[in-house]
């Protein structure tokens, strides 16, 4: 009884360890790291919406000057392929790890004055293929170029109903390595109004910057809703290793 009882928990300690490591990054390839890979990459038919696109997103200390910011979602596109969710030159620079699946939500801050839409693009790629992809777009700035944004989601109806191409004001995207997925954000004013100067996240973020996305802290809604996203898909895969932000 003894020997199987050190057998269970040996096993225990195994799998809490392979879990761990995808939720860090830290450990070796093994079994247990290429299983998380793979169980992410069935969550987008697998994890209930409200787990990976939350009703609200809190984010403490995520708006300007380390502000807190709360995002309420207002619409959920149904799943879909990627054809008409980025622009031409973005689609051809993912083309390389396909796309399975595509889950889009759109937010609004508490002032109901920003929309954000965020993205989950599934792959088909396995791991080695999004860390050359995520090497190329490192290298490249492809993240931060103007003709490579993401477009946003709006339904006919509601808070983001003017949330079009010409509204984008702000993105960030981000190809993971340890999961088959690229997730993204792209921000904007909920008026309607046209951003003749999008800015990549990273630069609007920026404290001495003039520019209007800059100033409305529209890079900290992409930044922040996306890196919560990512947050969710990553407890998804293991409930208890992550905690609330």
């Amino acid at each position: 009884m003894a020997a199987a009882a050190c057998v269970v928990l040996g096993l225990g300690l195994i799998g809490g360890a392979a879990t761990g490591s995808w939720l860090t990054g830290d450990g070796t390839d093994g079994d247990g790291r290429r299983n998380a890979f793979a169980a992410a990459g069935d969550l987008w038919h697998s994890s209930p919406v409200d787990k990976l696109f939350p009703p609200t997103v809190r984010g403490e200390g995520a708006g300007p000057g380390g502000s807190d910011r709360v995002w309420t979602r207002v619409a959920v596109a149904p799943d879909s392929g990627c054809k008409k969710a980025f622009d031409p030159l973005l689609r051809k620079a993912l083309a390389p790890v396909g796309c399975l699946r595509l889950l889009r939500a759109t937010y609004t801050d508490a002032t109901r004055s920003h929309v954000t839409t965020v993205g989950l693009l599934f792959t088909k790629a396995d791991s080695a293929a999004m860390a050359a992809l995520r090497t190329r777009f490192e290298k490249q700035g492809l993240d931060r170029r103007r003709d490579l944004m993401p477009r946003p989601y709006a339904p006919a109806d509601g808070a983001a109903a003017g949330f079009g191409d010409g509204q984008r004001a702000s993105w960030t995207l981000s190809v993971l390595t340890d999961a088959p997925v690229v997730v993204y954000a792209v921000s904007g004013f909920a008026d309607g109004r046209t951003v003749g100067e999008p800015l990549p996240a990273e630069d609007a973020m920026k404290a001495d910057s003039t520019k209007s996305p800059a100033q409305a802290g529209l890079g900290h809604d992409a930044r922040g809703l996306a890196d919560r996203v990512e947050r969710s898909l990553r407890k998804s895969v293991d409930p208890a290793g992550e905690e609330p932000s």
